[in-house]
């Protein structure tokens, strides 16, 4: 059974121990999920409204985005821990001699960029779906718009916290050119998602003015 199989307070319970996994990268999986699954419910109210028939199939169209993304974010809830394991263990070896020191090296490197891997995923997929919330804001329906600015603002703290994990794991990185792609890409995310959700959210705000 997956981490996102078990009970709320299961991994509430976990997260807050002194066990490793799940941690931030996980927490923000988890959080990304619960604020796609937001804009879906917003979308499963306005398809079958008469009000919104002219948008009935796009809503469609985003709701099918939704929950691959809600599944995604899911599987990589359980991703976070696997690859951090490897790491952890990497931290432990020996480094008492010239081999074992560049050994020890190799393998945090190679350990390190996977583990950049799966908050870089967790970053695309939170963006992903900022954008989908901007759209179900503008066109979903209006009795639950303040659900659309509550699971932006879930997807922009999943966005920042998944930087947060790509930014702890590139220390023990020396490939230049990994770092600069991985920094180019991580920055635009953050960057275009966070302008797109302070939007987002601004717009569900002003509707209540």
């Amino acid at each position: 059974m997956t981490m996102a199989d078990k009970s709320c307070s299961y991994f509430l319970d976990v997260l807050a121990s002194k066990a490793p996994v799940p941690g931030g990268g996980g927490a923000a999986a988890m959080g990304g999920a619960i604020g796609m699954a937001l804009s879906n419910m917003v979308g499963n109210l306005t398809v079958g409204k008469k009000k919104f028939a002219d948008v009935e199939d796009e809503v469609k169209e985003l709701l099918d985005q939704g929950y691959k993304i809600i599944e995604e974010l899911k599987i990589l809830v359980d991703k976070d821990a696997e690859v951090f394991e490897p790491l952890s263990k990497a931290y432990g070896l020996p480094k008492d001699t010239a081999e074992e020191a560049a050994h020890k090296a190799k393998v945090l490197e190679d350990c390190s960029k996977e583990a950049c891997s799966v908050p870089m995923e967790i970053m695309r997929k939170s963006y992903a779906g900022i954008k989908i919330h901007q759209r179900m804001g503008q066109i979903g329906t209006k009795l639950a718009i303040s659900d659309v600015g509550c699971g932006v603002a879930f997807l922009k703290a999943a966005l920042v916290s998944g930087q947060l994990n790509v930014l702890i794991n590139l220390g023990a990185i020396k490939d230049e050119q990994f770092i600069k792609e991985t920094v180019a890409e991580m920055d635009h995310l953050v960057e275009e998602g966070s302008k797109i959700a302070d939007e987002t959210l601004k717009n569900v705000v002003d509707k209540f003015k």
